[in-house]
């Protein structure tokens, strides 16, 4: 590199100084439904623009380039003859692998006011994609008039390296040094100094030589003839040093192996076609989302959350991500079994919310977890992400068979469980509480971790520990799995032992959790074991997991599906009639996707299909009100008004990845779709379609290496299940 350019150090400064925010809550400063912004990732690197395809920074600002919680670009903005291109439209394509703006000139005038150039003459396509841990750029100029033209093009960018909690919201007293940019005639280096001692660097190569480069902004002297047009080549490089090859072969390259990796992945999981084209799209869209927020691992593939807070491991959210899909792509759930395996906790660390045995919650890699200023680095404060683990392992087992990977998993189930036992009962009444075990954790660890998300039924806020509702439904499902995989593996006794865990459980539960008079379950029993009276949506995943009782499903499914519970849409979190509620909170009366997937499975557990189709119909309904089809993370929980979509959240994560994959559970739970892998059959108990479906078509379902292709037709009340096409002993067996 040459020497320094002119210090811009002034325009990167950090904007916030202070204390961090409480709880690490993320500010609605500025709503990302407001924006709609276009995302983009791969790997640990994921990036958002506005419909431009610029980052625009400012005070509230989540558009950027980011790599491992640090934004590494925070501000790109395109200009032509300095001036804001004018948007012609703005495309993802369908498999997420590239953004593509189409731009075009405004009226451009001289100094004196003369027009020298006509609006949309000159069109601007900009085509971007994210590939190992690279952003890569075409701007493609062409020249529509019968004149030539000279013009300039501009790129301005600066790189703010704010850690994802700073652009989230949490002030910090000090940050780390802002070093001066240095480069040559065709690239420049943008690098800081950190606070942990980390030197992050952000490369921007450009492919011709800029006429100028300086440390904030590129210009380009393009003359183009008529009709005749020029490429402009970009490659911005975080954290590691760029390859040596020039950014207009990089891009052809690295275009190549991106779009043949995604096509790859993807490839493992069964297609699906149905009936109605545009939830065809709706479905496109969810397995483009799913296979694009998957990060490789050692252990396998594994499913970041969402974009753009939660980029990165959760526990909870991959495996509730992982048994939604696990029908469609098992090999999502083997990744993540493997992945928090690898990851689980071994010892007690109270700043980490750790103990022995205890499924990971959160990985942050950014500066202000390396330094401790949040507890994320390795981060185990959530009480359901253990018996999740072991739920999804028996699950995984009934799905594919594979025994060799669930053997290998056996000691940290084993672990998980003794977790459960030693440390997850905390006053040993054979429920699972939480509790923090510092004053910088989360106060709720539920998947519900709002501060105010608990409460009793006046308001009050609910004191610990604290033992949720659905936390013990996913404890009975993971002693009923534990039975299931060590009978599996041998050990019949020890089966037995487990089953009777879950038995006493399941009496225990219905004798403390149900509530006649409030017609479901209590949301939780707080630390003086005294009921959180609250019609809350957490009941339903007592239904998913088969905990309840069959007398107890009709008025659980009844208080659900009631008007202060059914907000059209599907189930908000809280009922309408409660004190807290409230339609634009995250957790006191919203919608979350997931959550009905999970409760609508319930549903269909115990007959319901109906009633399950109720929820899909509510869902599929508000994705056609929504950008690309493309379910959020959640959405207000007003009630549905006719002719009118529903009323988005303002700092919702899209793509989210068990909103992406709510859909797809919502499908498996109406067609009563299940697999049993010793008996090498695919099986539809109950088959039922929602109103909008009359014919669905799966290909490459799979047990092993056989296969088949199904169609299932709405006949009259009845859905008829045809075997298209099949391969190897596999049957395909229908029920009622």
């Amino acid at each position: 590199m040459a020497p320094a350019f002119p210090s811009v150090a002034a325009a990167t400064e950090n904007p916030v100084a202070g204390k961090p925010a409480a709880q690490f809550f993320i500010p609605a400063t500025a709503s990302l439904q407001e924006r709609r912004p276009r995302t983009l990732k791969h790997g640990d690197t994921f990036a958002v623009f506005d419909h431009n395809g610029d980052a625009l920074s400012g005070p509230g600002s989540p558009e950027g380039v980011y790599y491992r919680d640090t934004r590494y670009l925070s501000h790109f903005y395109l200009t032509i003859q300095d001036l804001r291109p004018i948007l012609l439209s703005s495309t993802l394509r369908d498999d997420n692998a590239t953004l593509t703006c189409d731009l075009t000139n405004p009226d451009i005038s001289d100094v004196e006011g003369r027009r020298i150039l006509d609006h949309d003459l000159i069109h601007l396509r900009r085509s971007r994609f994210l590939w190992q841990g690279m952003c890569f750029e075409r701007i493609w100029v062409r020249n529509f008039d019968d004149k030539a033209h000279t013009t300039s093009v501009a790129l301005h960018f600066q790189a703010d390296f704010a850690d994802l909690f700073e652009v989230r919201g949490s002030r910090r007293e000090r940050r780390g040094e802002v070093h001066d940019p240095v480069g040559d005639a065709s690239s420049v280096l943008l690098h800081y100094t950190g606070l942990d001692g980390q030197h992050r660097k952000t490369h921007l190569s450009f492919d011709p030589a800029p006429a100028v480069l300086t440390g904030s902004h590129a210009s380009f002297d393009i003359y183009l003839p008529p009709q005749g047009s020029t490429s402009l080549f970009l490659r911005i490089a975080c954290a590691a040093e760029p390859p040596e090859t020039n950014p207009r072969r990089a891009f052809f390259i690295a275009m190549r192996d991106a779009r043949r990796a995604l096509r790859i992945s993807s490839s493992r999981a069964s297609s699906i076609v149905t009936s109605n084209e545009i939830f065809n799209e709706a479905l496109r869209r969810s397995v483009s989302d799913l296979y694009m927020l998957i990060t490789d691992t050692p252990e396998g593939p594994y499913p970041y959350a969402g974009i753009p807070w939660f980029s990165t491991v959760f526990g909870r959210d991959a495996l509730i991500t992982a048994l939604e899909t696990l029908w469609l792509d098992p090999a999502i759930a083997r990744g993540v079994l493997r992945h928090l395996a690898a990851n689980q906790a071994t010892h007690v660390d109270p700043a980490s919310d750790a103990e022995p045995g205890k499924i990971l919650h959160e990985v942050r890699h950014g500066e202000m977890a390396e330094l401790g200023e949040v507890p994320f680095r390795r981060y185990y404060g959530s009480v359901d992400s253990t018996p999740l683990f072991v739920m999804l392992a028996g699950a995984y087992m009934r799905r594919t068979g594979d025994r060799d990977t669930v053997s290998h998993l056996w000691p940290n189930i084993e672990a998980a469980l003794e977790w459960m036992d030693v440390h997850g009962d905390r006053d040993r009444d054979g429920f699972l509480e939480y509790g923090r075990l510092t004053s910088e954790g989360l106060v709720n660890q539920g998947w519900k971790d709002s501060h105010d998300s608990i409460s009793h039924a006046d308001g009050t806020l609910a004191r610990g520990p604290i033992a949720l509702v659905e936390v013990q439904a996913y404890a009975y499902g993971a002693w009923e799995a534990a039975a299931e995989i060590i009978a599996a593996l041998g050990d019949v006794e020890r089966a037995a032992t487990y089953r009777q865990r879950a038995e006493k459980l399941r009496q225990a539960f219905d004798e403390k959790f149900f509530d006649e008079a409030l017609g479901t379950y209590v949301l939780a029993l707080d630390g003086n074991k005294n009921p959180c009276r609250v019609r809350a949506s957490n009941a339903g995943h007592a239904l998913m997991t088969g905990i309840a009782y069959p007398e107890r499903s009709g008025a659980v499914v009844r208080t659900l599906l009631s008007n202060e519970s059914f907000c059209g849409w599907g189930i908000r979190t809280l009922a309408s009639g409660e004190k807290r509620y409230n339609p634009m909170s995250y957790h006191n009366g919203s919608l979350w996707p997931h959550d009905n997937a999970l409760i609508a499975a319930g549903f269909a557990r115990y007959g319901f299909r109906r009633e399950a189709a109720r929820i899909f119909e509510g869902l599929f309904a508000a994705s056609t009100y929504i950008d690309m089809r493309r379910l959020p993370e959640l959405f207000c929980g007003f009630s549905r008004q006719g002719t009118q979509g529903p009323t988005f959240y303002p700092v919702a994560c899209s793509p989210q990845a068990w909103a992406a994959a709510t859909p797809l559970l919502l499908l498996q739970s109406c067609l009563g779709l299940g697999f049993d892998a010793e008996r090498r059959q695919i099986v539809f108990e109950h088959p039922s379609m929602p109103a909008f479906l009359d014919e669905v078509f799966l290909r490459n379902l799979r047990i092993g290496s056989e296969s088949a292709d199904i169609a299932l037709r709405r006949s009259g009340s009845q859905v008829v299940v045809d075997v298209l096409n099949r391969t190897g002993e596999m049957r395909v067996i229908s029920i009622g």
